[in-house]
């Protein structure tokens, strides 16, 4: 089901920049880099909201969804993604938030057929 999202606070947003990259200084020319508390905060609402790409929001808090994109592509591909997954895994971890005896399984995606 989806949910609502209105961007990460400041105390969330302390959480997640500890694991991303530096931001990249301003190129020559160009448009500026976007700030990635904007980025992050639009692929967060994407993936809670479950809004289609051509649907983001506008505004301060966004990034448009082209920058957005291509800084999904680029974290998956350098590993930024995992670290986070994994970092925030590990703080919650260390909370005591995660109960590992638990856990479910969705195969209605899978691949492999069942047996009967």
């Amino acid at each position: 089901m989806p949910g609502r999202f209105e961007g990460l606070s400041d105390i969330e947003w302390e959480l997640f920049k500890n694991f991303l990259p530096c931001e990249p200084q301003k190129r020559g020319r160009g448009m500026p880099h976007v700030h990635f508390r904007y980025v992050l905060n639009t692929l967060l609402y994407i993936l809670i909201t479950g809004c289609r790409w051509c649907d983001v929001p506008r505004g301060e808090q966004w990034a448009s969804k082209s920058s957005a994109h291509r800084w999904l592509k680029r974290w998956q591909e350098n590993g930024t993604l995992e670290k986070i997954q994994s970092g925030v895994l590990a703080l919650a971890e260390n909370q005591g938030l995660i109960n590992w005896n638990y856990g479910a399984v969705d195969d209605s995606f899978s691949p492999w057929e069942r047996r009967r």
